[in-house]
């Protein structure tokens, strides 16, 4: 997660919504990826769709499997399905997102789905609740 947590400070310092993503197979570092939606003008430049993207060409598929990905808040709905198409076995958390968070907060797509995908939340929720916090206020001035 601090992986993750590094490349929301990059987005940061992009003046991008600070999330970051990290894609992990059998402990090692696959890709990574933070918001660049307002760099590419693209509605898709999630961080997560990011790093996923990234992940796929550097496996040479599009199936994730034995994957992990850890996000510095909960996906989207846009980016849960995408974690489900793509076979991603486990996602790891920090903070929620009770507008648009697809793994509980607003809606739960994976049981809905009846998906065996592993959700773990709040991990290193506080640092990520920060760096958001640090954007928006800066944005309100």
């Amino acid at each position: 997660m601090q992986v993750a947590l590094k490349q929301a400070q990059k987005a940061l310092r992009l003046n991008e919504v600070p999330i970051g993503a990290v894609v992990v197979k059998k402990g090692e570092v696959i890709s990574v990826g933070h918001n660049l939606r307002e760099t590419l003008k693209d509605p898709t430049a999630h961080a997560e769709m990011v790093a996923l993207r990234r992940a796929a060409q550097t496996l040479g598929g599009w199936r994730l499997i034995d994957c992990q990905i850890y996000v510095t808040v909960e996906p989207c709905f846009m980016c849960t399905s995408t974690i489900i198409q793509s076979r991603i076995k486990k996602v790891v958390f920090g903070a929620s997102e009770p507008k648009m968070g697809g793994l509980g907060s607003k809606i739960d797509m994976p049981k809905q789905l009846q998906t065996n995908i592993e959700v773990v939340s709040g991990v290193c929720e506080q640092e990520s609740i920060e760096l958001l916090n640090t954007f928006f206020s800066k944005l309100r001035r």
